[in-house]
């Protein structure tokens, strides 16, 4: 009997220490897979998602601060880095959040490691999501800025240009006005306001073409165009005012090139630059005109024997209104507007206009465009076919 109390006993006991220790067993794995949830959160259902598709920036923070998500912007720019974030003035926002429980937004400017780019200015937003994690999203400003700053000159600059013919025209109306007994006065008056209107009416249309130039991102009817013809157009466009000036216009030999575009858009833009390179050279000297094949880029490239341009300039000259010479350059009727044009016809068109000057020794504008090849109907030259440098 009493060996039988004894085995019970001993059962007992080992049940109870099998529940015990199967007890601690499951309470030491709650724990540890705890303890790894908070090593290693999980993002919230749907996050992961969103960020995928957010064109902006977007972060997920967790209680520790570690980015549990971030889009492919954020790295981009250098606001997360190692699993942080690097930039102070957005973890400020966050912790703000985490402290007032509350959604944040401000503007963060944010400095380029590179020495010459542009800062951006980002427009953050911070908000709690759930009780543990924190996201910040932020919007790319700096090109609606920029844009805004454009067109604020833009204005600027036509009000200021726009006073000048007005206000010529309407002093000479006034000196007719009172030199009516006097018709030679009258006449010469009337040859000056004659002048200001063309110079009025040339300004306006370079206005509205500029503004069809940045409007449109691509073109409207889009054809093959011989460069030969579109050069024909802007050589003779310009020898009236060549030939006052006994400036000769040499043109290279005709190369059978073509490109993919609109004809009037690049013959405005050769016309600009042949006739700039006719304004600012001296009386009988001489401007060159040349096309050449570049791989697979048509270049065509106006030189003149002009007074030059310093290094200083060369990026500034395709701006709207910029003016090496603004004093010569209103005395021979420009608007300032024809190099932006030439710029913003060229990338319309897939291509590029870049300057080669020296002060003394002229200037050398190259316009850049691809050439047309058998995708668009016509085959390009043949490595026997390509026409060498001509010489202008």
């Amino acid at each position: 009997m009493d060996a039988t109390w004894v085995v019970l006993l001993a059962l007992v006991l080992g049940i109870s220490l099998g529940a015990g220790f199967a007890v601690f067993v499951f309470a030491a794995a709650r724990r540890g897979e705890q303890v790894q949830q908070v090593i290693t959160p999980s993002v919230p259902d749907g996050v992961d998602q969103i960020l995928g598709v957010l064109e902006s920036i977007g972060i997920v923070l967790d209680a520790s601060d570690n980015v549990l998500k971030a889009s492919q912007g954020a790295f981009a720019l250098g606001i997360v880095r190692s699993e942080r974030i690097a930039v102070r003035e957005v973890q400020q926002i966050a912790d703000e959040v985490r402290r007032s429980g509350e959604a944040q937004t401000r503007t963060v400017r944010l400095e380029s490691a590179r020495s010459g780019d542009a800062a951006r200015v980002l427009a953050v937003r911070a908000a709690p999501l759930g009780t543990r994690y924190v996201v910040v999203l932020a919007n790319d400003l700096t090109e609606s800025i920029r844009l805004d700053e454009v067109s604020r000159d833009f204005i600027a600059n036509i009000s200021h240009e726009l006073k000048t013919p007005i206000g010529a025209i309407s002093v000479l109306t006034e000196a007719i006005e009172s030199s009516v007994d006097n018709p030679e006065r009258v006449r010469r008056f009337a040859e000056k306001m004659t002048a200001e209107a063309d110079r009025l009416a040339a300004l306006t249309a370079d206005i509205i073409n500029l503004s069809k130039l940045q409007a449109d991102q691509a073109l409207h009817m889009p054809e093959l165009v011989s460069i030969d013809a579109v050069i024909d157009h802007a050589v003779r466009d310009n020898a009236v005012v060549a030939d006052a000036r006994q400036v000769t216009i040499a043109r290279g030999k005709p190369t059978g090139l073509t490109v993919y575009g609109e004809e009037s858009l690049l013959a405005m833009a050769l016309q600009n630059l042949v006739s700039n390179a006719v304004q600012y050279s001296p009386d009988g000297s001489r401007v060159g005109v040349g096309t050449r094949l570049v791989d697979d880029t048509v270049e065509i490239q106006v030189t003149d024997q002009g007074v030059g341009i310093p290094k200083e300039d060369h990026d500034r000259v395709f701006e709207r209104f910029y003016r090496v010479d603004g004093a010569r350059s209103r005395n021979t009727g420009g608007t300032g507007l024809g190099l932006a044009i030439v710029k913003h016809t060229a990338q319309n068109h897939g291509g590029e206009v870049s300057v080669w000057s020296q002060p003394g020794n002229g200037s050398t504008f190259t316009l850049r465009l691809p050439v047309a090849t058998g995708d668009e109907g016509i085959s390009a030259p043949t490595s026997a076919e390509r026409p060498e440098r001509t010489q202008i």
